[in-house]
């Protein structure tokens, strides 16, 4: 038996299994993330099962509905020449031998331009959710409802395969000049990693024109163009159908975790406050009452280092002493007031205080007048540092929280270490936490 490292989906199965069994969460967040957790643990069971499924997703009369019924080769789904018969998510299982995938659903859905834009942006955020591999069929140039829908799916972290259907309607280079136009849009919306991704076109169903007897033109059905499409999403599911499948769970279980992480943060914000009111009132108080400088300087240290210990536990993210130093370090980078901005004045706040009270044998006490304002300006400058430091290292642990926890480090190493991984991966990653709105996250800090 070799020691290599086993593949990308097992592993992240492995891990996904191992993390779910220790999550531990309160009755309180239990309820709160009922729906968000009965949607991860159908994922992982999907994951378990190794059942993947396929979306298509685009606007109405675009032929969806037509295109899956093409590749499952019977009528699953309806469709009618009005349009927008499909209201609602539809399944039907497509029977192909799939190398480690034991089933593969096709989903029918929605047209996006059925609906507001609130309601379109849900849906998406369903869709994508649901699918582990999401068909944007068009039936033309993106519009701005198709841009919209794609940034969606984008920043869901969702791999995209777009197909542009009804290529019967135009000639061979009338095609050609409308997927380079396409492609150009997709990379105007940040789809970016769809460019190693092929603009397939098809005719998922054609109509032929005949003459009749009586001199008018008519249309009958033609057979389905889409052999390209099904060979080549096949060969895609063979090859690399359980790594979307992992992918998508890891992205699942990496949500939930700043999901949860954000929850902790708001429901410990009133519990932080108060935790770092006590810290800076103790450091403000030994500052004020000893009148050593190292000291003042190892009891700030450490009144810091215990401060981000109990945040820690009180936000339910265990942090060993090393990885609490380093917090430390990072905040002191972050924030010059806390660091060589904190010292230098502590410096010399606390080498004044010395001064006056070395001079009041000779000036027969009057010197330790001017010591009691100083001692205060140190507590006040104390008292500042500690709310900054608590505060500041509530936001970094909100921001170590959304980067996915476990989950989300094992993306990253994946993404960095597996060529493949880092393909799908590109372009389709979800909004950093970084970028996320300034608002959202001032509103869970203490």
């Amino acid at each position: 038996m070799d020691g290599s490292a086993p593949p990308a989906a097992e592993r992240c199965r492995l891990l996904l299994r191992q993390w779910r069994r220790e999550l531990a969460l309160s009755g309180r967040e239990r309820s709160l993330l009922a729906g968000s957790l009965a949607v991860l643990d159908r994922q992982l069971d999907r994951l378990e099962r190794r059942h993947l499924r396929v979306a298509v997703f685009g606007r109405v009369g675009v032929g969806k509905s037509s295109l899956l019924n093409a590749l499952l080769g019977e009528p699953a789904f309806a469709t009618d020449v009005a349009h927008g018969c499909t209201r609602r998510q539809q399944t039907a299982g497509w029977l192909q031998n799939l190398g480690s995938l034991e089933r593969v659903e096709l989903v029918d859905t929605p047209g996006i331009d059925e609906i507001a834009a609130a309601g379109r942006e849900r849906l998406a955020a369903r869709v994508a959710r649901g699918a582990d591999l999401v068909l944007m069929v068009l039936d033309g140039d993106l519009t701005r409802v198709d841009e919209d829908a794609i940034a969606a799916l984008l920043s869901s972290g969702k791999p995209l395969l777009p197909v542009l259907n009804r290529s019967d309607c135009w000639t061979a280079e009338e095609c050609r000049q409308l997927q380079a136009s396409i492609r150009g849009r997709l990379r105007a919306v940040g789809a970016e990693g769809t460019g190693t991704l092929p603009l397939l076109a098809v005719a998922a169903a054609p109509r032929q024109a005949r003459l009749r007897a009586d001199g008018r033109v008519r249309t009958d059905p033609a057979a389905p163009q889409i052999e390209s499409l099904r060979r080549h999403l096949l060969a895609l599911l063979e090859e690399q159908g359980e790594l979307l499948l992992a992918l998508n769970s890891l992205r699942a279980a990496e949500s939930f975790q700043r999901q949860l992480h954000q929850g902790r943060l708001g429901h410990g914000r009133q519990a932080a406050q108060g935790l770092i009111g006590r810290y800076a009132a103790l450091k403000a108080a030994g500052l004020a009452a000893n009148p050593l400088l190292l000291l003042d300087l190892a009891g700030s240290l450490a009144c810091d280092a215990a401060l981000v210990g109990q945040l820690c536990q009180l936000y339910g993210l265990p942090m060993d002493p090393a990885a609490a130093r380093d917090l430390l370090g990072q905040l002191s980078r972050h924030n010059a007031l806390i660091g060589g901005a904190q010292i230098g004045i502590q410096l010399m706040l606390g080498a004044l205080r010395q001064l006056l009270l070395l001079a009041a044998p000779i000036s027969g006490g009057l010197s330790l007048a001017p010591a009691a304002p100083v001692a205060l300006a140190q507590a006040a400058l104390a008292v500042h540092t500690t709310r900054r430091t608590g505060r500041l290292a509530a936001r970094e642990l909100l921001l170590r929280g959304e980067r996915g926890g476990q989950p989300g480090a094992l993306r990253r190493r994946l993404a960095a270490s597996d060529p493949l991984v880092r393909q799908w991966l590109e372009g389709h990653g979800a909004m950093p936490p970084e970028d996320r709105p300034a608002a959202a996250l001032q509103a869970l800090l203490p």
